[in-house]
């Protein structure tokens, strides 16, 4: 059974995968007019169709009802399946043409008429769609481009983004607002660019400015949170945000193939085979069992998803929303075995046989006897894993096109906006377009990539001399190359103390700003640096405020910003630098610095690009708090508890090579970027090795992605605070993942598409005078560790 259930696992973790010519037919005038473009350009004449009202009801009602919160009538539908049927022809279901037009007719209504009922007999609909009728090519919504050369109109979006000359950046207030009639099949020709610079295109969202959502079960859709945040909220928020947590996992593992039921295929068998997610049939599903289900079914088998817990009596318990129950691990294997950590606070998937109470002896006082939502009884698990990661193109329902290779958005959440710059389905298609016209044109001005980097260093101790001059080192490297090939964005991670400051550690406020002071007169050092990138700087937990009381132990989360008293200085040292730059230009400069929050998040290109960004001790709590399984291969005079080993260094498990090349019953989704060891002794090891250092990074983010979230802890080891808890999700998951662990080695792997980054301390412990950082290439979206003598 347990080799049957480790297939269960590795088979859920791989569930998760002619342009027209423009020619004038006049003249050429004195200022050359830009033609439109068009994507696989649709024909301007459309073969009408009878759509019954009855086909288009459910299309309808998700868009107007569960996405608009709009009522539509009979009438309404009516005429709306007679529009869509003679606009949008036969390709109104397959193309997605309905419900795009379907969209701007809803955004049209709450606008203009402000009613939550769409009413077909009066005069605003017919106004709606004979508007929506003039921009309509082909069955798709088009509009003409905005020709103010103030601002510019973004290639798939519908609306004007405001793309100022100082900042080239998105209007967040724009970006969640209607889209007006899109343009998604519309696309912008290289000239009409206003800025090729990367860094203008990004955008760093804190913890408390991103939007705040939860997932409903019932609609099965994402909803913004109604009340406003608090730092005090009613403790009925403190159950919300755990079970937000649940239904998060339990709605991602129900779209995982590995857990979906045929209603027409009869099961057959319920062994697993070996085949690609594609081909997983009807009789390889596995069903879960909720808690209180269990009452009644003694000796049986089941799968349970629920969240790790300790009981008032000491005894491990898994919950969901139905109850809890006593967890029996004597005899369970960890699944992949020893490649995940297992921790109270987390939710994992269990197989393994129930027992009821009557049936075991001796309970004493752990014999919970069903009081207080537990059942009675224990569950002796076989196997324990965690819940399978999701791919963020399969969340956002974004595949690649067989033809041209482009991506397609359908399906999935792409019309949820999670961070407040746009939906994948309403501006994505549109920013990698634009995304991949910028690097087109970093290689035709003759540039290298190195625009495209973001230099990632972490524990940066401004407390420390060896870390000041090490820092003066690595900006030094940079400061030297030429005008338009520094990277775009420095990431500087606390803490930047030892020590707790304000708690007797590394001073009092006076001290701290002190730092800070020294920080600006190193950063001036290097002018060409300011006027043309962006500082991050995330903080600690030795940081203030919140160090002031937590004396450096695990604060609350997300933590705020360092307080604008201790930055003034580094302020204006970017402040004189972009002044000093505009004299010899002419033209105004737009370095900046940017203090933000833990955990904080850049946006590149819109919803294109996102990189999260979080400062934890995650590795040395895990071994704290992880469970310890019995090594079920020894003898049997073996001690009972001893910890199960890593596996064999001479022969690493298929899943986990460095090609990605695996068999199916392991995990072989996570690929290496890059080794975090000495190049003299990577060469040394075989090439079947696997290095300690490299499993451990494996065995981390393997840990925190399938759990979705940044703090998968109990509340009493790692506050949160309720109401920002959206802030800590991990779903969908990110482009680019920066976890700054100094007690975990460096490290730059791929895991679920999802690439991974660790610098580590930016004093290399246990190397004489050496800095380390990763060099992150957002073009190729991979990270790389580098180091330097100092």
């Amino acid at each position: 059974m347990a080799a049957q259930t480790g297939k269960m696992f590795a088979q859920a973790a791989t569930a998760n995968a002619a342009t027209i010519p423009s020619s004038s037919a006049f003249g050429t005038p004195v200022h050359p007019i830009h033609q439109q473009q068009f994507a696989d350009a649709p024909s301007a004449t459309v073969l009408p169709i009878s759509l019954p009202p009855a086909t288009l009801r459910p299309l309808a009602f998700r868009t107007f009802t569960k996405k608009h919160n709009l009522t539509l009538t009979s009438s309404a539908l009516q005429a709306i399946s007679t529009f869509i049927g003679t606009h949008c022809g036969s390709g109104w279901r397959e193309e997605g043409l309905a419900e795009r037009a379907l969209d701007e007719m809803a955004k049209a209504w709450k606008k203009n008429s402000g009613s939550l009922i769409v009413l077909g007999e009066g005069s605003e609909l017919i106004n709606i769609l004979r508007n929506i009728e003039g921009c309509m090519l082909g069955g798709r919504v088009v509009t003409q481009r905005a020709t103010s050369r103030q601002t510019a109109v973004l290639p798939g979006l519908g609306f004007p983004a405001m793309i100022q000359a100082e900042s080239g950046s998105l209007n967040r207030n724009d970006s969640q607002s209607s889209l007006g009639l899109t343009t998604l099949g519309l696309q912008d020709d290289g000239g009409d660019i206003q800025s090729k610079d990367p860094r203008d295109w990004l955008q760093v969202i804190d913890a408390f400015e991103q939007p705040q959502l939860a997932y409903n079960p019932i609609q099965k859709h994402f909803e913004e949170v109604g009340t406003r945040p608090s730092l005090l909220p009613d403790p009925s928020h403190r159950t919300a945000l755990i079970r937000a947590r649940y239904q998060l996992a339990h709605q991602r593992l129900l779209r995982n193939g590995a857990f979906q039921f045929s209603t027409v295929a009869p099961s057959r068998s319920k062994s697993l085979h070996r085949s690609s997610l594609e081909m997983v049939m009807p009789q390889q599903a596995y069903k879960l069992m909720p808690i209180a289900n269990l009452l009644g079914r003694s000796g049986s088998t089941h799968v349970l998803l629920g969240l790790l817990g300790n009981s008032p009596t000491g005894t491990l318990v898994l919950s969901d929303l139905t109850g809890s129950i006593s967890l029996d691990l004597q005899y369970a294997k960890p699944v992949p075995k020893d490649g995940a950590w297992f921790a109270p606070g987390m939710i994992v998937l269990a197989e393994g046989l129930y027992e009821e109470e009557g049936s075991i002896a001796g309970l004493g006082l752990a014999g919970d006897g069903g009081v207080g939502g537990t059942i009675g009884g224990k569950f002796h698990v076989s196997s324990l894993g965690g819940p399978p990661c999701e791919r963020r193109d399969v969340t956002l329902g974004v595949r690649s096109s067989d033809k041209s290779g482009s991506l397609i958005a359908g399906g999935g959440f792409g019309w949820v906006d999670f961070l407040g710059v746009g939906s994948e389905r309403a501006n994505g298609l549109a920013m990698r377009d634009l995304e991949k016209k910028v690097w087109e044109s970093q290689d035709s001005a003759s540039q290298t990539p190195g625009r495209s980097r973001m230099i990632i260093l972490g524990e940066v101790n401004l407390d420390s001399t060896k870390t000041m001059q090490a820092l003066k080192q690595v900006l030094g490297l940079y400061a030297v190359e030429s005008a338009g090939k520094t990277p775009m964005a420095f990431i500087l991670i606390g803490n930047f103390t030892r020590y707790a400051v304000l708690a007797g550690g590394s001073g009092g406020s006076i001290e701290y700003k002190e730092y800070f002071d020294s920080l600006a007169s190193i950063l001036s050092d290097h002018p060409s640096i300011l006027e043309d990138s962006t500082f991050v700087f995330v903080p600690g937990d030795n940081d203030p405020w919140a160090s002031a009381f937590s004396a450096g132990a695990a604060a609350v989360l997300p933590k705020r910003r360092v307080p604008e008293l201790y930055t003034s200085r580094v302020k204006r040292a970017f402040a004189s630098a972009n002044a000093e730059a505009e004299k010899p230009a002419g033209k105004k400069r737009k370095g900046e610095v940017v203090w933000s929050t833990n955990p904080t998040r850049l946006t590149l290109f819109g919803p294109a690009q996102e990189v999260v960004v979080f400062r934890d001790d995650m590795s040395g709590r895990l071994r704290r708090k992880g469970l310890r399984f019995r090594n079920l291969a020894e003898p049997e005079d073996a001690e009972p508890d001893s910890v199960a080993r890593p596996a064999a260094v001479d022969a690493p498990p298929d899943g986990l090579r460095q090609d990605g090349q695996g068999d199916m019953n392991t995990d072989r989704t996570i690929e290496t970027a890059e080794s975090a060891l000495p190049e003299p002794k990577a060469k040394e090891m075989s090439r079947t090795e696997v290095s300690s250092d490299l499993h451990v990074a494996r065995k981390l983010v393997k840990t925190v992605l399938d759990q979705g979230y940044l703090s998968p802890f109990p509340l009493t080891d790692r506050p949160v605070l309720w109401d920002y808890g959206s802030s800590m999700s991990l779903y969908p998951l990110p482009s680019a993942f920066v976890l700054m662990d100094p007690e975990a080695p460096p490290f730059a792997l791929t895991y679920e598409g999802c690439h991974a980054m660790n610098p580590g301390a930016l004093i290399a412990p246990g190397k004489r005078g050496v800095a380390q950082w990763i060099e992150y290439d957002a073009r190729t979206r991979k990270g790389k560790a580098r180091d330097v003598k100092f």
